[in-house]
């Protein structure tokens, strides 16, 4: 692992944009931004996007925000910034539609053109242009390397640590059964970058566990050296609820129960009961939700059958 991180860490300032726009040699950058009900951040972010990485230089080539069944008025804003807006439901309406992060991010693959995908959150309130090309980097300079995940500081973090699932659920799973995946900062980085090529090889959890599937498939199909990770600086973003993280935790839960061969990606229906209790009333409540741990298929397998 300290060869790993020797080789495959890196910092976002160690490629300039000259550079960058000399390596991308006619290959296409395609940006997406999953989002849900982010009407107050996703206008600032495909604005300044659009207006630093493709109006004044070419790095970026589409700017894409798919809507995940938002009830306020993110797809409108974001489209009145310049984006590309689909909502995931009319992509492909006869493959079916799930409400989740992941799925958001499998349906961009049938409304995008880039060989190169970069992923950023729709939530973000203190970040830079730089994050795009600091996670293209790796992916630029060496064909070897096929998903680069972004790392960075955090309000309210102790250094480097990521959040609460990461520090309480995925990190402790990488540690006891990928120990080779243990030297990635923040595994579950909402900003990533991974070739169109390998990303239509991956099963894709429709839910919160899509980042922690990549790194893992990734590994199990390319090696490790296929993963790099770059050091993007500060990052700041809205934070959730305890118990919204525990139905995050529940799908990490069960994209590692798949990966260990525990159960198939859309056993039961592809939905998980999790109870959940809360003061009420001078009592305890209980709160029962249905989470979808279902995940979606590569999608050269999806168009083969």
């Amino acid at each position: 692992m300290p060869d790993w991180l020797t080789r495959r860490t890196h910092h976002w300032g160690d490629w300039s944009l000259e550079r960058l726009l000399e390596l991308k040699r006619g290959q296409q950058v395609s940006l997406v931004v999953p989002a849900r009900n982010e009407e107050a951040t996703v206008g600032p972010i495909v604005e300044r996007m659009r207006s630093t990485l493709m109006e004044t230089v070419s790095l970026v080539d589409e700017i894409v925000v798919i809507d995940s069944d938002s009830v306020d008025e993110t797809g409108r804003v974001a489209a009145e910034a310049g984006a590309v807006v689909h909502r995931a439901r009319d992509i492909r309406p006869e493959l079916g539609s799930h409400p989740g992060k992941g799925e958001a991010m499998w349906k961009s693959q049938f409304v995008t053109s880039g060989d190169l995908v970069v992923f950023m959150d729709a939530d973000l309130v203190d970040w830079d242009t730089h994050f795009v090309p600091g996670l293209l980097g790796p992916l630029l300079a060496d064909r070897r390397v096929g998903l680069v995940k972004g790392f960075y500081t955090r309000p309210g973090d102790d250094g480097l640590q990521g959040g609460r699932v990461t520090e309480l659920v995925a990190r402790p799973w990488l540690a006891l059964h990928h120990p080779e995946l243990a030297g990635l900062v923040q595994p579950l980085a909402g900003e990533w970058a991974i070739r169109a090529s390998l990303l239509e090889r991956l099963w894709v959890p429709t839910g919160y566990a899509v980042e922690l599937a990549a790194i893992v498939d990734t590994a199990a199909l390319c090696g490790v050296d296929a993963i790099a990770q770059v050091d993007l600086g500060h990052r700041a973003h809205s934070h959730q609820p305890l118990l919204d993280l525990g139905v995050m935790a529940t799908q990490i839960t069960a994209a590692m129960a798949t990966r260990s061969g525990l159960k198939s990606p859309g056993e039961s229906g592809g939905v998980v009961p999790l109870r959940q209790f809360a003061e009420a009333d001078g009592g305890i409540g209980e709160v029962i939700r249905m989470v979808g741990v279902l995940e979606r298929p590569p999608l050269w397998e999806d168009e083969s059958s």
